[in-house]
C-alpha cells in the first residue's frame, strides 16, 4: 500500500493547510485548545468557519471544562453534548512527569491523561460521530513512540522503575493504538481515525522539563535562554498536520495512518533508540491496538 503523500512541507501552517477549503457547518472538538499547537488548531480550524468546541482543564469564557485524567469529568462533557460531531481532534496531553503519579483510577497520570481519557472521551462520543457521516478521529501523538511499546504486563509502573519518557512514550504509542483501533470497528460507519506526530515545538508541554533535557534537544543554551533550532517549527506550523488530518478534503476516506509533521504519512519502521522517523511496528500492530482497547474498555466502565 503506497504512502499517502501531500504538497504540504513542515513550514507549512495551518492556516496555509485549509487555504480555499470551507468547513461552516462542520463541529470540532479539539482537547487542550486554549494554547500551543491546539490553540493554532482552534484558530485555523475556526477561521476556515468550523464551529469549534475547546475542551480544557481551565477553562476560559466560551470553552468547555474537560479534565481528562478525571473519568467523571469526561462523562459530564459526553453527557452535555448534544447533536453531530464532525472531528475531535485529542490534543491536550502531560509529558514526562519527574516523578510517577496517578489518576484517580490507579492509571499512570500520562497514560491515563494522554489515552484513556481520549479514549473515554472519543467511544464516549461515537453515536455522535456517526451521526456527522464522515467524521474523523485526530490522535496527536509524537516521535516518542518510536522509544517504547505498551507494557501490558506493567502498564502503570508497579512493578518495573518509573521513567518519564517510557511513560511518555508508552502514552504516546497507545494513542495510536486507539487510532488504529477505531479505523478497524468504525469503518461501516463512516468514521475514519488517524494519528500523528507534531515534532519539535516550544509549548507549554515542556513545562516539566529540566535545564539539562532542553539543552540535549538543542532548545536551551547555557545561560537558560530558549532556542529555535532549526529541526523545531513555530505552533503555527506545527498544528498543520493536525488541522490536515481533521478537516482537509485530499484525506477524504484516509484512515489508520500515521502522518509526521511534513505532513506525510509516515513509514513504518522498527523502533528502538535508533530510530528517529516514521512509526513503530508496535505503534500499528493491530493486535496491540485490539487489546488496549479491551482493556481501556474495561477501564471506563
Amino acid at each position: 500500500m503506497a504512502l499517502i503523500t501531500t504538497p504540504f512541507t513542515s513550514k507549512t501552517t495551518a492556516s496555509e493547510i485549509l487555504a480555499g477549503v470551507d468547513l461552516t457547518g462542520r463541529r470540532i472538538i479539539v482537547t487542550g485548545g486554549a494554547s500551543g499547537i491546539g490553540l493554532e488548531t482552534v484558530r485555523a480550524l475556526a477561521g476556515a468557519g468550523a464551529e469549534v468546541t475547546v475542551a480544557t482543564r481551565d477553562p476560559a469564557p466560551g470553552q468547555r471544562a474537560l479534565d481528562l485524567s478525571d473519568l467523571e469529568s469526561v462523562r459530564a462533557f459526553v453527557a452535555g453534548w448534544s447533536g453531530p460531531v464532525h472531528a475531535v481532534v485529542a490534543n491536550a496531553g502531560i509529558m514526562a512527569l519527574p516523578a510517577r503519579r496517578l489518576a484517580a483510577n490507579g492509571w499512570e497520570l500520562q497514560l491515563a491523561t494522554n489515552f484513556l481519557g481520549h479514549f473515554a472521551l472519543i467511544t464516549g462520543l461515537h453515536d455522535h460521530l456517526r451521526q456527522a457521516g464522515g467524521a474523523r478521529v485526530v490522535m496527536v501523538s509524537s516521535g516518542a513512540q518510536l522509544l517504547a511499546p505498551v507494557d501490558f504486563d506493567d502498564p502503570h509502573f508497579e512493578r518495573r522503575p518509573y521513567d518519564p519518557w517510557i511513560a511518555y512514550a508508552q502514552s504516546k504509542t497507545a494513542d495510536v493504538l486507539l487510532a488504529v483501533a477505531a479505523a478497524r470497528r468504525w469503518a461501516g460507519d463512516g468514521i475514519a481515525a488517524n494519528a500523528l506526530e507534531p515534532g519539535y515545538v516550544h509549548t507549554n508541554l515542556q513545562r516539566h522539563l529540566d535545564a539539562d533535557a532542553m539543552r540535549a534537544a538543542g532548545a536551551m543554551d547555557d545561560e537558560g535562554n530558549l532556542l529555535t533550532p532549526d529541526h523545531f517549527t513555530t505552533p503555527e506550523q506545527g498544528a498543520a498536520t493536525s488541522v490536515l488530518l481533521a478537516a482537509s478534503p485530499l484525506l477524504d476516506g484516509v484512515t489508520g495512518r500515521f502522518f509526521t509533521h511534513d505532513n506525510q504519512e509516515a513509514e513504518v519502521v522498527r523502533g528502538g533508540p535508533d530510530a528517529t522517523t516514521g512509526v513503530a511496528t508496535w505503534s500499528v500492530d493491530p493486535a496491540a491496538a485490539d487489546r488496549l482497547w479491551e482493556y481501556a474498555s474495561e477501564a471506563i466502565r
